[in-house]
């Protein structure tokens, strides 16, 4: 691989500051409008948790497409990368807008508002993350570095869910919303003052193959490492739909303290990054990101023995727990750009791996927010309860379902890649050993 050199603080800055308000709107339409929509309009959790799911999976299956999309911006020049990039964040802050000011009264339209209104937000809110995402893999680079970009956009990201996080309870939505907006045209104008990633054949366009919409699939790498990520990333995306619950009936938490929770969460993550890296540097993305599994499991248990007053448990369950979030964030990304680069589809696939890596956590959040708030319902939970029963129900599907699926993905991971890598390299000096 040809040698990279190393991104300095303001190219990975410049690069990674659009990652601020993907993240900042991402907290919002898959934490904040769930509980908004309950509670302020009053939209029962079965329905609810219809209309998600309807939504979410429309906009998974679409994530591929853009994909390709992204692959064919990137085989002319960075330019309309860049400008349709533009449009999805004049959509995006439109949309996001419209989904927590809805025009619209009476239970049939409000359904219907948020469906569609959900639909546009996901397409351009997908789009726009493809295209970073697909940049950041195309700036090449060994492992560290790979996680050092992906570092640069993760950070920024966290810092962008921190402010999601307070500014709601503590200013309100309009200067969410507000800060949001400003936040998204300066983040695509640093984008546009970014590294250049190699795009084409020495500035010449080349479509991308015909079959590079399915072209990850085949290659075993890839479905292997979608496996890992898909057991872990339903096994985050079901605590992040129900937190607010929780919180709020569970622990019984005034609602000035949700915030704190939250922030403890993220605030973490980021400043665990830099020392996740530092790992990295030592172990490996894989086994990094295996150690990272583990803590989680064995600090975040503890929440289903939590209950009303327990807030500095959960507070210090929650920075546990977003310590252990900063190799969610960091490393899987890092992986798959790695996985790109060993298959020699660098410079021309970016876009339909990252696609189906969108489906992927697409389809996390479908299913989380579509078959865990019915289930909650139909097993006697309702927002506002005080009964035993309803609460056990609320706690078991908040911590320890999360828990028994992170053990099955970091097995997995295990099983697929760190094994089959170690009996690889073992083999390999075998070989090169002399007789």
């Amino acid at each position: 691989m040809t040698s990279t050199p190393p991104l300095r603080a303001g190219q990975g800055l410049a690069y990674g500051l659009l990652g601020l308000p993907l993240a900042f709107v991402a907290l919002p339409l898959y934490v904040l409008l769930p509980n908004h929509y309950a509670r302020e309009f009053g939209m029962p959790l079965a329905t609810l948790g219809a209309v998600l799911l309807a939504a979410r999976l429309f906009d998974a299956f679409t994530d591929p497409l853009l994909g390709r999309l992204a692959d064919q911006l990137f085989g002319r020049s960075v330019r309309p990368v860049l400008a349709v990039g533009a449009v999805s964040a004049g959509v995006l802050a439109s949309g996001l807008s419209g989904l927590f000011y809805p025009p619209v009264r009476g239970s049939d339209a409000l359904v219907a508002w948020a469906f569609f209104a959900l639909l546009i937000t996901y397409i351009a809110y997908s789009q726009l993350s493809i295209a970073h995402q697909s940049w950041g893999a195309r700036l090449g680079g060994d492992e560290l570095q790979r996680g050092r970009i992906v570092a640069w956009r993760e950070g920024a990201a966290l810092v962008g869910v921190v402010l999601a996080s307070v500014l709601p309870a503590l200013l309100g939505l309009p200067v969410m919303l507000g800060v949001f907006a400003l936040s998204l045209l300066l983040g695509w104008w640093c984008w546009t003052r970014a590294p250049r990633p190699m795009v084409g054949d020495a500035g010449v366009y080349r479509p991308p193959q015909r079959a590079s919409l399915w072209r990850p699939w085949g290659r075993p790498a890839f479905r292997r490492l979608l496996t890992v990520f898909m057991l872990n990333g339903i096994a985050s995306a079901i605590p992040a739909t129900l937190v607010l619950f929780f919180i709020q009936d569970r622990l019984q938490a005034p609602p000035a303290q949700e915030p704190m929770f939250l922030a403890a969460y993220f605030v973490c993550a980021a400043l665990s990054i830099p020392l996740w890296l530092r790992a990295v540097a030592h172990g490996g993305l894989a086994r990094t990101w295996l150690a990272g599994m583990l803590l989680a499991i064995a600090v975040f248990v503890w929440t289903a023995f939590l209950g009303a007053g327990d807030v500095l448990p959960f507070l210090l369950v929650c920075a546990l727990s977003g310590a252990a979030l900063g190799t969610d964030l960091a490393l899987p990304s890092a992986l798959l750009a790695g996985v790109i680069a060993s298959e020699g589809d660098s410079g021309q696939h970016e876009g339909a791996y990252f696609g189906w890596w969108n489906f992927a956590t697409k389809l996390n959040l479908a299913l989380a927010a579509g078959l865990a708030l019915p289930l909650l319902g139909w097993w006697g939970y309702t927002p506002g309860t005080r009964s035993e029963g309803g609460l056990q129900t609320l706690g078991l599907a908040y911590a320890v379902l999360p828990c028994v699926l992170k053990l099955l993905a970091a097995a997995a991971l295990y099983v697929l890649i760190l094994r089959p890598a170690r009996e690889r390299d073992a083999f390999l000096t075998s070989q090169a050993t002399p007789p």
